[in-house]
């Protein structure tokens, strides 16, 4: 028994450290805000306990159905775009042979810079008298109020995002292209296949697994995002892009109301977990 043993437990003392990490501020914050949605907690640490009267109030809030509304709306734009991008780059990527790392860190670059410059910057480009709207104006077209306008605002915001987060997708992806054995690709070569039938028959279902991870924490990011909306447009205009995010700051830093933002909190935490189990059941097939 204690040679069984010894395997698993030095495995265990190896990972101890992140999972008490983990545990601290992951687990236990979120035990807490679940928790915490039960009161109506404030900034000054006054509290008592109410029940589920914030997930009542909650199910009556026409702001919260319409944050919603504007979560999923957002995520169904910046998700797909995210991916077909990120797929896009990592295959041409994988077939680069001349200065491979140096387009690969290029491309990386956007993910390490600040979501609140790279706010800024695309704020200034979208501007009434920004760069795009003074390329449409030399081809003797009027110009868009791209932030201030509901139908397009949401779009502008996932390009920014998209520019900003592909890089980490693409190199998870890329790392599941060079997973896959070499032989297959030859041996379908062989076989006469051309390069769409390689990719539809052989690289998509290899690959099947790293879509679904990175389908599932673009999902968790979609849903998360809150510096660019902060820093482009503040919720607006007319609230046509109050995240649900945005909510739990709004609630939460702006009103002092802890407990009914932590409400929020959970909320948006099984939605996204049932977002996730869904792209397991339509994508994974079991194979993940």
């Amino acid at each position: 028994m204690r040679h069984r043993l010894r395997d698993p437990v030095t495995g265990l003392l190896f990972v101890l450290p992140m999972l008490v990490l983990f545990l601290i501020f992951r687990i236990f914050p979120s035990l807490g805000a679940a928790g915490m949605s039960l009161t109506n907690w404030n900034i000054g640490g006054e509290w008592s306990f109410v029940g589920a009267d914030n997930y009542a109030r909650l199910l009556g809030d026409v702001n919260f159905w319409r944050s919603l509304r504007v979560s999923l709306v957002y995520a169904a734009i910046y998700v797909p775009l995210t991916l077909l991008v990120a797929l896009g780059t990592a295959l041409l990527l994988n077939q680069v042979v001349f200065m491979r790392g140096l387009f690969r860190g290029m491309l990386f670059l956007p993910y390490v810079t600040s979501f609140v410059l790279a706010g800024i910057i695309w704020r200034w480009i979208y501007e009434f008298d920004g760069l795009i709207n003074g390329l449409i104006g030399k081809l003797g077209l009027g110009p868009v109020v791209f932030l201030e306008e509901a139908s397009l605002v949401l779009p502008a915001l996932a390009v920014v995002s998209v520019w900003k987060g592909f890089g980490y997708s693409m190199l998870i992806l890329l790392a599941g292209l060079k997973a896959i054995p070499a032989s297959y690709l030859e041996a379908a070569t062989v076989d006469g296949a051309g390069p769409w039938q390689k990719f539809r028959r052989i690289t998509l279902p290899l690959l099947k697994p790293t879509i679904f991870f990175v389908l599932v924490i673009e999902t968790i990011g979609a849903f998360q995002v809150f510096d660019t909306i902060y820093v482009m447009t503040g919720g607006g205009p007319a609230r046509a892009t109050y995240t649900l995010i945005y909510g739990i700051y709004d609630h939460g830093f702006r009103a002092n109301n802890f407990g009914y933002a932590a409400t929020w909190g959970v909320v948006l935490f099984a939605i996204v977990l049932v977002v996730s189990l869904i792209q397991r059941r339509f994508l994974d097939r079991g194979n993940t």
